[in-house]
């Protein structure tokens, strides 16, 4: 594991996990031109080592690690907190890669993939994690009832209860509150939430995060009042 050094004075650090060297390397390479300080893991239990003594501005994690894998690491960063997190999945692991949606991903590439287009979904995690959501202006807040959003703070409470939210649950959650009523496809939601086109993202990404926002939001997941399936079409928020 080694300290990467790129552009001048790095303000974030990006932590890439991944047992292939070749892949760390080009990954690496792409976001150094991108002005990121990038620490380099060769496996799981390397990663955790490093992160038990650093901070990190976001994780790039591949799910299939020697030693502890990526879904326990991502567990351990949920534990922690909200941290960023984009995985790298084979395309055939696709119930590891809805599970780790489901467990507090952010985003997701499939390998094979190219580094660009990596370095691209950590600019955009990096910029939300960073700003407010699409939406309202900044620092207005949103209120439906008893579910409020803090656009400015990036916080939300429900029932006056605090509730924690990763970054893509927050922007989803505070484009569909911020035009109730209004009806959203899945193509819509990946373009303004993920700036991602559903060639590069599977629109599962969004059935998953509405599931966790109604895990975390509705009295009934079950049978939701607030976050409509339309269907055929998408979603929509009814206040």
């Amino acid at each position: 594991m080694a300290l990467l050094t790129g552009a001048p004075a790095p303000t974030t650090t990006i932590l890439v996990v991944d047992d292939e060297p070749m892949v760390r390397e080009v990954v690496a390479r792409y976001l150094e031109l991108d002005g990121h300080a990038v620490v380099e893991a060769a496996d799981g239990d390397a990663g955790l080592e490093w992160l038990a003594s650093n901070r990190v501005d976001l994780v790039v994690l591949d799910v299939m690690l020697p030693g502890t894998d990526g879904l326990a690491i991502l567990r351990h960063l949920r534990e922690q907190g909200d941290t960023p997190v984009i995985l790298l999945t084979a395309r055939t692991e696709e119930v590891d890669r809805v599970v780790g949606l489901e467990m507090g991903a952010d985003d997701y590439v499939v390998k094979p993939f190219s580094a660009r287009e990596v370095a691209a979904r950590v600019r955009t995690v990096l910029r939300r994690s960073a700003s407010v959501a699409p939406g309202p202006s900044s620092g207005q807040v949103v209120e439906h009832g008893t579910l409020r959003i803090d656009l400015g703070s990036r916080t939300v409470e429900a029932n006056g209860v605090p509730v924690a939210l990763t970054v893509k649950e927050f922007d989803l959650l505070a484009l569909l509150a911020g035009s109730p009523r209004q009806v959203f496809s899945r193509r819509q939601l990946l373009e303004q939430v993920w700036d991602s086109a559903p060639e590069f993202q599977d629109p599962a990404t969004v059935t998953v995060h509405v599931g966790r926002l109604r895990q975390k939001l509705e009295q009934d997941p079950d049978h939701p009042s607030s976050i409509v399936t339309v269907w055929g079409v998408g979603y929509r928020f009814e206040p």
